[in-house]
């Protein structure tokens, strides 16, 4: 039993109303046995809410995702929080979130995350021309229009979100344009995330792929913009930069990926099968199924695998790198492919390198600001 657990739910599998071009979760379900496991049945859901209750004293984190996670049903996710209130044991909290893609949600979606407490990612690339390049509705045609709808939708229902933008070719090229237009809509919580290359291809081979100079020089600039706001008293919560000042003030970061290190994760796919991180949902890393298996038993596979430690050795260019105390190495997936069976270096590791040669001295400075004195 742990203190905490954070489970990633798939309730609608890879399935998806959008047709996004680099979407990574669709190149890992064609690299599956088995595609789709389509919507998670009543059974399952119960499984998975009262094993994972049951597995921790502390808190537990439900998290859902996809394809579009939405595609299960608002009743779906009105069982799990029954679900919840029925399983949940005296001292433990609870915390609901969700990645949705905002297409075409309604009032009630809209009035169930306020009142439930949902924690939304809603996924916005940007301003109409960025957005309306790869991200695409069933018809084809960009959805810029319908997402600024929920964006609105969701100011009036008093729903917590933050905007989730995905740095491709298209997006790296308008960091000011993308940062204004957000400071200018009211959205203050943001996350920018480099695009994936397919697995095991050579990286930067795609039409909306991200290079290592793209990716820095967005870096630099998209700082800049933060840190004229935040100086000036306009603040703005960028995760990456937010969690670089946390790392220097002496705290660990809370993001994942950068972490050096992979943690402890429960990615369960719609058919209740566990996988250790949402980007290795592929059959070698299948852990167990929580219809059949316990955590007990879906740790123990964990350990088995190593998944974990394998990502712990860093590329050894980077052990004596004057950025490694903030890079860490990054996430493992952006270690991919690998190199004579073991994780390579990051493919953004030049990227890293510009940007924290270019506002190193000023993440700095902000963790002096913020500490306090004993």
């Amino acid at each position: 039993m742990q203190s905490a657990r954070h489970l990633l739910i798939k309730p609608a599998s890879g399935g998806c109303n959008l047709r996004c071009t680099y979407c990574f979760y669709r190149d890992e379900t064609e690299k599956r046995r088995c595609a789709s496991y389509g919507v998670m049945t009543e059974q399952t859901q119960e499984a998975v809410i009262r094993k994972a209750l049951a597995a921790v004293t502390r808190a537990c984190t439900f998290a859902y995702q996809g394809g579009e996670p939405t595609l299960a049903g608002l009743g779906y996710y009105r069982r799990a929080a029954a679900l919840q209130k029925q399983y949940r044991r005296e001292g433990v909290r609870i915390y609901n979130a969700i990645q949705t893609n905002g297409y075409r949600l309604g009032d009630e979606w809209a009035h169930f995350f306020a009142e439930n407490r949902f924690l939304v990612g809603l996924s916005l690339d940007g301003v109409r021309k960025t957005h309306d390049c790869y991200r695409l509705g069933p018809d084809g045609n960009g959805t810029f229009d319908e997402i600024l709808k929920t964006a609105r939708l969701f100011d009036r229902c008093g729903v917590a979100y933050n905007i989730l933008t995905v740095v491709n070719a298209r997006t790296a090229h308008c960091a000011k344009e993308i940062y204004r237009f957000y400071r200018d809509c009211g959205y203050r919580y943001l996350q920018f995330i480099p695009c994936l290359d397919p697995l095991d291809e050579t990286p930067g081979a795609e039409d909306y792929s991200l290079t290592p100079a793209l990716y820095g020089r967005f870096l630099c600039e998209l700082f800049d913009l933060w840190y004229a706001d935040l100086t000036q008293g306009r603040p703005v919560s960028i995760r990456q930069f937010d969690n670089y000042v946390q790392m220097r003030m002496g705290y660990p970061p809370e993001s994942c990926g950068m972490c050096g290190i992979c943690g402890v994760q429960d990615v369960v796919e719609a058919d209740g099968g566990v996988y250790p991180c949402d980007f290795y949902v592929l059959d070698d890393y299948r852990l167990g199924n929580l219809n059949d298996d316990d955590f007990d038993a879906i740790d123990h596979r964990r350990r088995e695998l190593r998944f974990l430690e394998e990502s712990v050795q860093p590329d050894e260019r980077c052990r004596g790198c004057a950025h490694f105390a903030l890079c860490r190495g990054g996430c493992r997936r952006y270690r991919e492919p690998r190199v004579n069976g073991r994780l390579g270096r990051n493919v953004f590791c030049a990227a890293y390198e510009q940007f924290f040669a270019y506002a190193g001295r000023r993440i700095d400075r902000l963790a002096a600001r913020f500490v306090r004195p004993l």
